[in-house]
């Protein structure tokens, strides 16, 4: 019963339902569309010891702002 609910939470997941946050894991070892982080602080934990850096993902900070109706 349990893994029938938890196949039924999984399914909902995919491509579709990636974020876009605003930090970006940047060095040589590491992909360039490496943008899972929500804080500095957790780009840069990640970045410790590895030769990284962070940056503010492009599309994050670029993109068109939602006015308010």
């Amino acid at each position: 019963m349990l893994l029938t609910a938890g196949a039924g939470v999984l399914d909902g997941a995919g491509p579709a339902d990636a974020q876009e946050y605003r930090w970006c894991l940047q060095g040589k070892q590491t992909d360039p569309g490496d943008c899972n982080y929500q804080t500095r602080a957790q780009c840069m934990a990640s970045a410790s010891g590895r030769d990284a850096g962070c940056g503010i993902n492009p599309r994050a900070a670029f993109a068109r702002q939602r006015r308010p109706n």
